[in-house]
C-alpha cells in the first residue's frame, strides 16, 4: 500500500503518468495498472484523465490530503525518535533562496555540521514564496523568510538583518548627479553604508533609470514597489528576474539598476555604485521559520541557536503560542 500511495502522489505531483513513471523508474503501463487497482478498490477515479494536464478528482484530492497526513506523521515520529539520540542521528531539511544558500547560510551550516556530524543536512533551493509552501507541506523543516507583516501562523525567530541598496552600473549617467551619495564596494565592506549619518540618495533621481526587478512573487519586488510608491516615481522596468543574485550580476554587467542586499558584496571589485535608500522597507529582518503544525526537533532548535549566534541577533519568537516540543 505504501508503494501505491507513492505512485499516486507522484502522478499528482508531475500531472503526468509518463513523467511520474520516469521519476519512479518504472514503466508507464505498470504505473497505470497500479493506479487503476487502487481506483477499482475504492470504486471511483482519482484522476481526471480528460484534462490536460491531468487533474485530481474530488476523491483524488482527499486521497492526496490523507497521504500527506500519513507522511507528516511518519516524519514527526522519526524526528521524535531521533531526538532520543541527543542529536547523534537524524536529518535536518533546510530551505533557502539562492541568495540565502550562497551568502547567508553557509557559515551556520558549516558550524552545525561540525557540531552535530551525525545529523544529515539536506539543502533545498527555491523562491521565497515556494519555500513557505514547502514548509507548510512539511517537505522542509526550516527556512529563512523576511515577510514584513506575516499573516501565517508559523513560529518565527528573528535572527538576521540585511540592508537593501540600489546598485547602479558605473556607466549610467545618473551617477554624475549623485556623487555625494555614491558608495563603492569597498565602502560596503567597511560597513560605511550602515553608519547612522550616511545620507540616502533622493529616489526621484532614478525616475528614468531602467531597473532590473525581481518577479512579483518575491518579497524584495514588493518592497521595491513600496519604495517607488513612497517616492512617487515609476521607473522603467528593463527586466524581471526570479533570483536576487542574478539581478545583482546583471546590474554589475551594466544591464540596469537593481535593488540588492549588502550581504551580496564580498569583494571590493564591482562595476557598480551603491546608494542608500531612505525607507523602512530597505531594512529586512529575516526570521528562521518553523511550521506550527509539526514537531519542532532538537536539531531545528540547535540550528536556530547557531544562526542567531552567527549573526548576533537574539530576539524572541514572533508568535504567542509556544510550539509543542521536548526541547
Amino acid at each position: 500500500m505504501e508503494a501505491e500511495m507513492r505512485y499516486i502522489y507522484e502522478v499528482y505531483r508531475y500531472r503526468s503518468f509518463s513523467k511520474a513513471a520516469q521519476a519512479l523508474f518504472i514503466t508507464q503501463p505498470a504505473l497505470s495498472i497500479a493506479v487503476q487497482k487502487v481506483e477499482n478498490r475504492i470504486g471511483m477515479p482519482l484522476f481526471d484523465r480528460s484534462s490536460k494536464p491531468i487533474s485530481l478528482t474530488a476523491a483524488g484530492e482527499l486521497y492526496i490530503q490523507k497521504y500527506r497526513e500519513i507522511e507528516h506523521l511518519e516524519q514527526d515520529l522519526m524526528q521524535q525518535i531521533n531526538d532520543l539520540s541527543s542529536l547523534q542521528t537524524g536529518t535536518l531539511r533546510v530551505g533557502g533562496t539562492t541568495y540565502l544558500n550562497s551568502f547567508v547560510l553557509p557559515p551556520a551550516l558549516s558550524l552545525f555540521s561540525k557540531e552535530f556530524p551525525g545529523v544529515r543536512l539536506e539543502l533545498t533551493e527555491a523562491g521565497s514564496g515556494h519555500l513557505l509552501q514547502m514548509l507548510s507541506d512539511h517537505t522542509i523543516d526550516v527556512t529563512l523568510n523576511s515577510t514584513e507583516a506575516p499573516q501565517d501562523t508559523f513560529y518565527r525567530y528573528p535572527c538576521y538583518v540585511d540592508v537593501i541598496l540600489i546598485s547602479v552600473p558605473k556607466s549610467f549617467p545618473v551617477n554624475a548627479s549623485l556623487a555625494e551619495f555614491a558608495l563603492t564596494a569597498d565602502d560596503l565592506l567597511q560597513k560605511k553604508h550602515r553608519e547612522f549619518d550616511r545620507p540616502a540618495a533622493p529616489l526621484t533621481a532614478f525616475s528614468d533609470t531602467p531597473f532590473i526587478l525581481l518577479t512579483p512573487e518575491n518579497n524584495l519586488r514588493r518592497r521595491a514597489m513600496d519604495i517607488f510608491a513612497e517616492a512617487g516615481i515609476t521607473p522603467p522596468i528593463s527586466m524581471e528576474i526570479n533570483q536576487l543574485v542574478t539581478s545583482f550580476h546583471l546590474s554589475s554587467a551594466g544591464l540596469g539598476a537593481a535593488f540588492v542586499s549588502d550581504r551580496l558584496v564580498t569583494s571590493a571589485s564591482q562595476n557598480v555604485y551603491f546608494y542608500r535608500v531612505h525607507s523602512p522597507h530597505a531594512t529586512r529582518v529575516f526570521d528562521l521559520v518553523f511550521s506550527d503544525k509539526h514537531y519542532v526537533s532538537k536539531a531545528m532548535y540547535a540550528f536556530l541557536e547557531i544562526v542567531q549566534d552567527t549573526y548576533n541577533l537574539h530576539l524572541p519568537m514572533r508568535k504567542v503560542k509556544a510550539p509543542v516540543t521536548n526541547k
